[in-house]
């Protein structure tokens, strides 16, 4: 009998006349049953491939009741702190407990334990012994190997040891769930499977690989943990990759290549699985998923991004290789969500990582990957990398002549500095014109050249040339639009002074910030290695890092310079500048002294 979800009770197990499951998948997240939520794409998947599959959502990790309630799975327990890192979903920038999670019914906090993966992971061990555990998500990806971790501030082991699993999954996990179920079933050994972790006790089977500098060393000397760094960053490229190892005490950390890139017709496949495309009805009276409204009418048309900023963790985990689906299913899925009981006529994003990357090519990605030496974008977009603007602009009007659809939005953020050419304006007026609701979002992230290349980020020059097209273009449209900018305070290589430049720029341009982003270093990030060691791992530079709450604090408030509460702290960083005669420019009520 077809279920609209997947099961969660032994009730629904009796429903299908099921006595047990192949695999049973943890998350910390509610379960939402949308493509946007990454248990229930893996889910779907196992489910299509002909598995028996159930979910435990958000187990209370307190007790067993709730680890039990499927039963022993035959073949494994796939586990995933959700679609944030649990610290990133449970603690602000400021390392203070959140007060809501959006990825919990009513956003109540507190549903998900701090290092989720590992507490869920040794939870289903002392239950179950010996039973497979297979590790997945973001928060297993960016902590595969040896990592700085911030809320600790102090380098842990890889989460495979702490969370005593059997492999792990980096990357967008579905090639390897499949070979992983595949191999269990048949009994065969989890050994070098693309985009997978393993531990073993001797290497000696290996034959092409790199030997990173092993766990007690990167804990106790930042130069070897760069280097560590170094070798993890210069082995993402799925086709030309080596096998990378890393010695925790007496055992071997095993990361095989990474997964290769979907084709178009498997990521067709899977988006357009029977997701029931909401919230479990459990969550009912409980107002819901406030993270699911976001996404409720929303479309994922592509996956992975090109651009390489430093403090973003893509690069690591949907990779730099763009993949997009076909036009005609994003059409056949536009279908399905005008089908929705509460469907209005609006469609809220066809996008991705980067709205403006859809059908974005090169003739190296699906043959050798992408360059080692140089990125696709910066400083400038390289000559091989097309764009799919023409096939976006037809994307969109056809899916606009869909009936039941009166607006579609694009809420992703776009990349300005692919929107400045002159063949890229018809794409930026069919935007401007049809599929920006008032504001167009734009992550310029700073004003200082040198702090934007840290950021792996084009020059200012391009942003402001940006500017000037969108207001072109949006005065040809005859339409009042505003830009959304993004900022991020406090990120390595940004000074006071950087940060006060910054702020006089916004205020001659009359922007008053609202979306600041408090840099957190993420582990196994650029950045996040930067501001650990205060070196770029690639160039070997020394690098100025803002480590302290006192400062982070005024650099946040030298760029949201309106708000009263900031006013302290801009006095302060004006003094340590020695540039008190500044002060009455930022309120007329700061005064010296």
């Amino acid at each position: 009998m077809k279920m609209d979800f997947l099961p969660v009770t032994k009730r629904d197990l009796k429903e299908r006349g099921w006595d047990g499951l192949d695999i049973v998948l943890i998350t910390g997240d509610a379960y939402v049953d949308h493509p946007s939520y990454g248990a229930a794409v893996i889910g779907r998947v196992l489910e299509h491939a002909g598995y028996k599959v159930g979910i435990i959502a958000q187990p209370d990790w307190r007790g067993t009741e709730d680890f039990v309630r499927l039963g022993k799975p035959s073949l494994f327990f796939g586990i995933t702190a959700g679609n944030l890192d649990s610290m990133v979903a449970n603690y602000t920038s400021a390392k203070r407990q959140r007060k809501g999670d959006d990825y919990s019914p009513g956003g109540q906090a507190g549903l998900r334990p701090d290092r989720a993966t590992i507490v869920y992971a040794n939870r289903v061990r002392e239950i179950f012994g010996d039973v497979p555990i297979v590790m997945g998500g973001i928060e297993a990806s960016l902590r595969r190997f040896a990592h700085y971790d911030w809320w600790d501030n102090a380098v842990r082991r890889s989460i495979l040891v702490d969370g005593r699993g059997d492999i792990l999954v980096y990357g967008m996990g579905e090639k390897q769930v499949l070979e992983i179920a595949k191999r269990l079933h048949e009994g065969i050994e989890l050994t070098g499977i693309r985009g997978t972790v393993i531990i073993r006790k001797e290497i000696a089977f290996l034959k092409d690989y790199i030997e990173i500098p092993l766990y007690d060393e990167v804990k106790e000397d930042k130069e070897k943990f760069n280097e560590a760094f170094n070798g993890i960053y210069q082995n993402l490229n799925p086709f030309k990759s080596k096998t990378v190892v890393q010695k925790h005490d007496t055992r071997f950390v095993i990361q095989f290549p990474p997964q290769k890139p979907l084709s178009t017709h498997e990521l067709d496949s899977i988006y357009e699985l029977p997701y029931a495309r909401t919230w479990h009805p459990a969550y009912d009276k409980k107002g819901g998923v406030p993270g699911f409204e976001t996404v409720k009418f929303s479309i994922i048309s592509h996956r992975g991004c090109c651009g390489e900023c430093s403090f973003c963790s893509l690069s690591m985990h949907q990779g730099r290789i763009v993949q997009s689906r076909s036009e005609a299913s994003i059409l056949r899925e536009a279908r399905c969500v005008t089908e929705g009981k509460d469907f209005k006529g609006t469609i809220t994003d066809v996008g991705g990582p980067t709205a403006n990357l859809y059908q974005a090519t090169c003739s190296l990605w699906n043959k050798e990957g992408f360059c080692q030496d140089k990125h696709c974008i910066i400083p400038k977009k390289c000559k091989n990398l097309q764009l799919g603007y023409k096939r976006s602009i037809g994307l969109y009007n056809t899916i606009l002549k869909l009936p039941k659809i009166k607006h579609l939005f694009m809420e992703s953020g776009f990349r300005y500095d692919l929107l400045t050419e002159d063949k890229s304006m018809a794409y930026l007026e069919q935007v401007c014109r049809y599929h920006v609701s008032g504001q167009m979002k734009v992550a310029p992230e700073h004003s200082v050249d040198k702090v934007l290349k840290i950021m792996n980020k084009p020059d200012f020059t391009t942003y402001e040339a940006f500017v000037k097209k969108f207001r072109e273009v949006n005065k040809k449209v005859r339409k009042e639009q505003y830009l959304v900018h993004y900022f991020i305070s406090a990120h390595p290589g940004s000074t006071l002074e950087d940060t006060l430049e910054l702020s006089l720029y916004l205020m001659r341009r009359k922007i008053h910030p609202e979306q600041i982003q408090d840099f957190m270093p993420l582990p196994l990030t650029l950045s996040g290695c930067i501001y650990y060691t205060e070196k770029h791992p690639l160039s070997g530079e020394k690098v100025y890092v803002p480590k302290t709450f006192r400062e982070r604090k005024m650099h946040r408030a030298l760029i949201q310079y309106r708000n009263p509460a900031n006013r302290k702290f801009i006095r302060e960083a004006l003094r340590i500048m020695k540039n008190e005669h500044l002060l009455g420019l930022f309120m007329p009520k700061i005064k010296k002294g």
